[in-house]
């Protein structure tokens, strides 16, 4: 899959690809896919609030999936989106492998360009141990949706576990494409004079610059993995500006994905394009891929 701009906009950032058409200057074509936002089987209404909360660098949030249904995406939703523009990925959530695997099937009907599996979800069947923790659950969880799709597969992975090479190796033996380096930090905040959570589920997912060293260094220990297979990686986790995105290429990410940075600079897309191209031009790179993984040591 060829992407015009190694951009590419996170889930949960953009809704399902129409919120920033509504912004002056915007243009889906600053980015060289787009992710939509989590989808699973059923309609989700998402937990209760407060769900997003502002931490000094970066933003917790536990919005709970809300979406409308797999049916309503790609019915009602996906027949709105011009895919001239730019390429279209869905998320895809589930409580089972069952359900990863029927969205999946769900999505293989439909234009959408590539199915990145969202495997940080809870597995209701074992108590709510996320499937993304533990690198065995996340590649059945891989190896059921591939047997759904022949469109590419993108596996996301949680930063929240033990070894994520050895997650990426199995996700990749069981059919992924590509990988997304990272999801979201699990954090949470307190409001001191009541005592209590200030995020209604307690925990939430922590995003923006605080996790950008954290990210790094996963998204390079993913392309060590990666890499040799020919696998590519989104690498993701505090990008706000073009030198972020540079330093992320250069860990191993064939694409960077800006997230956070969306909500205060909902332009930076443009700027962080312009950055690189002009470091690809200063150090005689002829494209993004001549600087993958140049890290030298």
């Amino acid at each position: 899959m060829r992407l015009d701009s190694p951009i590419v906009l996170l889930s949960g950032c953009v809704g399902f690809g129409e919120e920033y058409t509504r912004i002056e200057g915007f243009s889906n074509r600053d980015a060289g896919a787009i992710v939509l936002k989590g989808t699973t089987l059923e309609p989700r209404l998402g937990n209760p609030p407060h769900r997003v909360y502002e931490t000094p660098m970066g933003m917790l949030n536990a919005i709970g999936l809300q979406n409308p249904g797999v049916d309503k995406v790609v019915d009602e939703i996906l027949p709105g989106l011009d895919f001239t523009e730019t390429r279209f990925m869905a998320n895809v959530c589930g409580s089972t492998i069952e359900d990863y695997a029927a969205v999946t099937r769900r999505f293989d009907d439909s234009p959408i360009d590539a199915i990145e599996i969202n495997i940080s979800c809870p597995n209701i069947k074992e108590g709510g141990v996320s499937f993304g923790n533990y690198p065995e659950m996340s590649a059945k969880v891989v190896a059921a949706c591939r047997a759904q799709t022949s469109k590419p597969i993108i596996a996301k992975l949680s930063p929240n576990q033990t070894d994520i090479r050895e997650n990426a190796r199995l996700c990749i033996e069981a059919g992924a494409d590509a990988l997304a380096v990272i999801n979201t930090v699990m954090g949470m905040a307190i409001d001191a004079e009541s005592r209590k959570p200030i995020i209604g589920n307690v925990r939430g997912g922590l995003s923006g610059p605080a996790i950008k060293p954290i990210a790094l260094l996963k998204v390079h220990q993913a392309y060590e993995v990666a890499g040799p297979n020919n696998i590519p990686v989104i690498g993701q986790g505090g990008i706000s500006n073009a030198a972020d995105a540079i330093e992320f290429i250069i860990a191993g990410a064939s694409t960077v994905g800006v997230g956070t940075a969306l909500f205060y600079d909902p332009l930076v897309c443009t700027k962080i394009n312009d950055g690189i191209a002009d470091y690809l031009k200063r150090h005689n790179f002829a494209s993004v891929s001549d600087l993958v993984g140049t890290l030298q040591y």
